[in-house]
């Protein structure tokens, strides 16, 4: 009612991404055009989560950096492991996809 963190949402320029903006439950980290994207992780996990997109050779390489807080975290990130490979592997895929289209 009186404001916060949750209107500030969404990018300022649609087509564009800028260090602070958020994407979904994420929020842009760093940036360098056409070289690397690193996403901060804005849910509650029991540790720090980031996603880094990086294009080296004309290749796309994402990476999910996770560090755990105590056991549970430890315990979070094994547990989830198998379904976060399946998630960022088909996030990756519609990435490209979507960039080979665009060109």
């Amino acid at each position: 009612m009186v404001g916060g963190y949750g209107l500030n949402r969404g990018r300022r320029v649609s087509r564009e991404l800028r260090v602070g903006d958020a994407l979904d439950f994420w929020k842009v980290a760093d940036i360098k055009p056409n070289k690397r994207l690193l996403l901060l992780a804005q849910m509650k996990l029991p540790g720090k989560a980031w996603l880094e997109f990086v294009i080296e050779d004309n290749m796309l390489i994402q990476t999910a950096h996770f560090y755990p807080r105590g056991v549970l975290g430890r315990l979070y990130w094994y547990s989830t492991l198998i379904f976060h490979n399946l998630v960022f592997q088909d996030l990756a895929e519609k990435i490209v996809r979507q960039a080979e289209l665009s060109s």
